[in-house]
């Protein structure tokens, strides 16, 4: 419990810090790349400072200034952060409209992010649409397929939604799958909320070229997209076990 605290004090206590540069930085179209390099040093300083170390292995390294569709799987809530220390590129999450009413973290995701309000009927179609926008401005998106935290019992990942391979295939950009290996075992999601100290690791893998691929093509990149990340996340639970 005590880490717990800490954590949660270490967390919003740097935001704090850094969100008039973030405030700043969110006015203008042209400088909300930096505002996204805030969240960057918010997740590095955040690690650092809990003193939780982070493995990645790269089997790929993304280019910086490559547009990519990013796929990982999803038990924590701490999936969030961990994204913007292993991954450089300027990316929008595809994430729940709720995170808008957080008190100055939400007014970064609605000015930074893509929101889904699973509340209106057409909010998919028009979280697609603005997808599809973002890509072709030369931005990568980071999105969990699975459409939120629903694994009734991690590892095993429920089946992925559709929207991030419309989306690659319409703007024939590659998807990067990443496994993010422990996270939920740092920051279970269940109550009562604890951190627990681990090694954070991760894999990110090469990633599947969607050129000359269409839409009939969804179901298949869909298919093999969890196939990489499950086939990871079963290796990890066959060697902890």
């Amino acid at each position: 419990m005590l880490y717990t605290i800490w954590c949660a004090i270490w967390l919003v206590s740097l935001y704090l810090v850094l969100f008039p540069f973030q405030f700043v930085f969110l006015q203008r179209n042209e400088w909300k790349p930096l505002a996204h390099k805030i969240n960057a040093i918010w997740g590095k300083l955040f690690f650092l400072g809990v003193g939780i170390s982070v493995r990645v292995e790269y089997r790929f390294k993304p280019d910086p200034r490559g547009v990519y569709v990013i796929c990982a799987n999803h038990f924590s809530y701490l999936d969030i952060a961990a994204m913007g220390v292993i991954i450089d590129n300027y990316y929008a999450f595809v994430g729940k409209s709720e995170v808008k009413h957080i008190p100055l973290l939400g007014y970064m995701f609605a000015k930074l992010h893509v929101q889904v309000d699973r509340s209106q009927p057409n909010s998919r179609a028009y979280s697609l649409a603005k997808s599809i926008r973002t890509l072709a401005s030369g931005r990568s998106i980071m999105i969990f397929p699975e459409g939120g935290i629903r694994a009734p019992e991690p590892p095993q990942m429920v089946a992925f939604k559709d929207g991030a391979f419309k989306m690659a295939i319409q703007q024939q950009v590659p998807i990067v799958p990443i496994t993010l290996l422990n996270n939920y075992q740092i920051l279970p999601d269940k109550s009562p909320i604890r951190f627990h100290r681990h090694v954070l690791r991760a894999v990110i893998h090469p990633p599947i070229e969607t050129v000359g691929m269409t839409q009939t093509d969804v179901d298949r990149l869909k298919q093999e997209t969890y196939q990489i990340i499950d086939t990871e996340l079963m290796s990890e639970k066959n060697v902890a076990a």
